[in-house]
């Protein structure tokens, strides 16, 4: 009996050492079946993540933020604003979006803009008009800006010897008109002038340098030039005033204040007998007789086709050279000549009304 006790016992405890090692065997299938079911969990994961990043990269390739600092709001730079932003949108449709914002002709408010667009990190800066310029220099060197309404690039930036091109994060378009056929116009129009007012905001460096040219090729012909410079809009009126009493004729420069006081300036010199020849069309119809226009919508058309070619990386903007209006036309304000009696040429354009 004790013998077959201990065979039982050992039976026992063999089939329970069996069933033991049936257990551990089955649980080690069981894991190694879940570990390579996570690991294809895992990897499909990561496939998934990788797709979503690379969809999340193309979307982001395909999409860009502008902000545009415009200094003031008058025809010119409107339109050069609405060019732009017409030729971008034609690019890429609902894919580009418009931070537009004015800096209602206060410089120190275009830094406060440009600020806000390095902080949002935009992905291209559009700067109309100098002062605009100058802040979108001074806040990034990263981002890339084009400027618009920007007569002298190598003036508004301080480059010395500029040779067409700014290099670095900056290009852009010029509305520079030769302004020695602005004087030969001035000349053209009034040949009895012999004293010649240059009205300009002294705080733009552009208008600045756009009487200085035109009082060389005056003073030439033999003209007597005399600057009245304004510092703002505050004293316009006093200065207009002072160079209607003393001059034959008016000679305003693409001028941003100017612009956007050209009723003022017309109040003033209609009255007064005197006659404005303007640097660009908005001021000449407003206050003016004539000028040697260019078109500002065209002008940021053409500044929209390069940042399209910026942000799409066709073309790097450190190599673009600045572009200028391809085209020049005589035109007059034909209610403001009759009114002062002044004969235009039949090759001159009527500004429309």
């Amino acid at each position: 009996m004790r013998k077959s006790g201990k065979l039982l016992a050992m039976i026992l405890a063999g089939t329970m050492v069996l069933s033991m090692a049936a257990c551990s065997g089955g649980g080690s299938e069981a894991t190694t079946a879940a570990d390579g079911t996570e690991a294809e969990v895992t990897e499909a994961t990561k496939a998934d993540d990788t797709k979503a990043d690379a969809g999340a990269d193309e979307a982001s390739a395909d999409s860009y933020t502008v902000g545009i600092c415009q200094l003031v709001q008058h025809d010119a730079l409107d339109a050069a604003t609405q060019g732009f932003k017409d030729a971008l949108t034609d690019a890429f449709g609902d894919k580009v979006t418009f931070d537009e914002q004015n800096a209602q002709g206060d410089s120190n408010t275009c830094s406060t803009i440009v600020n806000s667009f390095v902080s949002n990190n935009v992905d291209l800066i559009l700067a109309n008009a100098t002062p605009a310029l100058q802040a979108a220099q001074a806040g990034t060197s990263e981002i890339p800006i084009l400027g618009t309404s920007v007569t002298e690039y190598g003036v508004a930036l301080g480059i010395d010897d500029f040779d067409g091109t700014v290099g670095g994060n900056i290009s852009g378009t010029s509305d520079l008109a030769p302004l020695d056929e602005q004087a030969a116009m001035l000349l053209e129009l009034f040949p009895d002038a012999k004293t010649v007012g240059l009205l300009y905001c002294s705080a733009e460096a552009n208008s600045q340098y756009q009487v200085d040219t035109v009082k060389a090729a005056l003073e030439e012909a033999g003209c007597t030039c005399e600057y009245y410079a304004f510092s703002d809009s505050n004293d316009l009126s006093a200065i207009v005033t002072s160079a209607a009493d003393a001059c034959d004729v008016i000679y305003v420069p693409t001028d941003n204040t100017a612009a956007a006081n050209a009723e003022l300036v017309n109040n003033i010199c209609q009255p007064a007998g005197v006659p404005v020849i303007a640097g660009e069309e908005g001021i000449c119809a407003g206050c003016g007789v004539a000028t040697l226009s260019i078109s500002y919508y065209d002008l940021g058309v053409a500044t929209g086709k390069m940042a399209a070619k910026i942000l799409t990386g066709e073309e790097d903007i450190a190599q673009m050279p600045v572009e200028y209006a391809p085209q020049f036309t005589k035109k007059y304000n034909k209610s403001i000549c009759e009114a002062l009696g002044v004969e235009i040429p039949d090759d001159y354009v009527a500004i429309e009304e």
